[in-house]
């Protein structure tokens, strides 16, 4: 008898800016009683106080697990260790670019490898602009290889009516990759 996959997701975030979609993943995934394991670069950290008034420590402290960068043994690094995959949001071009290389030199981009590996999903959540053809390829590569690239944007059929709409709306849809339904999505509904 087989055994059902945990309500379990890998959640890494890297210094891109946009930190508040990692943190409101991580609050959103707790409430939804998801077990998640943090992956925290140390550009996130700066970013983190740059663009909020939270700490290192807070961010951490929202996950069920985190693991150091350089934790290399931990168990998320290895393909036994059930989940329902990875997540990397906001997902930096250097993260992006190491994961799609294979270079697996911090255990971010060895658990994302080990997430590709064993078939499971991996969403990247992009946030750079503009873009050249070598992100873009990038982009392509990852996609060819079993990568869900799905870029921070903005969705406006919802009518949002602050920032916090705004992110939900992108985390939500970020979680339906995952069968994840957290009730804080606005859905299209069909006006026929």
């Amino acid at each position: 008898m087989s055994e059902l996959a945990p309500k379990r997701l890998v959640v890494g975030i890297s210094g891109a800016s946009g930190i508040i979609y990692g943190i409101r993943m991580l609050e959103v995934l707790r409430k939804a009683g998801v077990e998640t394991h943090l992956i925290m670069s140390k550009a996130a950290e700066m970013t983190a106080a740059y663009e909020t008034d939270m700490k290192a420590k807070d961010v951490r402290d929202l996950a069920s697990v985190y693991h150091p960068m350089a934790d290399i043994g931990a168990n998320i690094s290895s393909g036994s260790f059930h989940t329902l995959g990875m997540v990397v949001v906001p997902c930096s071009v250097r993260t992006m670019s190491e994961i799609a290389t294979g270079v697996t030199g911090s255990l971010m981009s060895r658990a994302a490898d080990v997430v590709l590996k064993e078939r499971r999903r991996l969403v990247l959540a992009v946030r750079e602009t503009p873009l050249h053809s070598g992100h873009l390829r990038t982009m392509l590569q990852l996609s060819d290889i079993g990568a869900v690239i799905s870029p921070i944007m903005p969705a406006f059929y919802n009518r949002p009516q602050s920032l916090d709409d705004i992110v939900n709306h992108s985390v939500g849809r970020i979680l339906d990759l995952f069968d994840l339904d957290a009730g804080i999505v606005k859905r299209w509904k069909d006006e026929a």
